[in-house]
């Protein structure tokens, strides 16, 4: 009897609950970069969807340039530029975020803001022309409403824009 006792503390005491964790696997490396105007040095939202989730990259000013560096460009997350996840009710499209007024379907179900992290952005030209420009997301961290950190983050390679002068 004291067998089965300590056997029903030790299953009720030592088993473990996750709870209402929810372990988010975000991966938009597949996914083309986009935004709403002809790219240029001036450009600073830039925008990946994937169905009805938007991962936004809202650029420092004066971020992009004209310019080949030899060493990657530095912006911190979030006093300088700004990562967001959204998830929305229904897929969405680049009209959402380029239309003068957005739509109002679909609606936005979840925001995440990046907390911490930087942007590298290293910029290469064959012709002194047309700019590449390679934007890399590094140490990123995601955290929800509920204080659970987004994990499995596989965006530290945003994506290649051109620009030209």
């Amino acid at each position: 009897m004291k067998k089965n006792i300590f056997l029903a503390f030790s299953i009720v005491f030592l088993s473990c609950s996750d709870g209402d964790l929810q372990i988010e696997t975000l991966d938009f490396d597949s996914i083309a970069i986009q935004n709403c105007d002809a790219l240029t040095t001036a450009t600073e939202v830039l925008f990946k969807i994937d169905g009805d989730e938007a991962l936004i990259l809202d650029l420092q000013t004066g971020l992009l340039q004209n310019e080949v560096s030899t060493t990657a460009i530095e912006s911190t997350i979030s006093s300088q530029s700004r990562l967001i996840y959204r998830v929305f009710s229904n897929n969405v499209s680049t009209s959402y975020f380029c239309d003068d007024f957005p739509p109002s379907e679909p609606k936005v179900t979840e925001e995440i803001e990046a907390e911490s992290g930087t942007v590298l952005i290293t910029t290469t030209s064959e012709d002194n022309i047309t700019f590449t420009h390679t934007i890399q997301l590094q140490d990123i961290i995601l955290r929800n409403a509920s204080g659970e950190s987004i994990i499995d983050l596989t965006i530290n390679d945003f994506g290649t824009i051109e620009t030209s002068n």
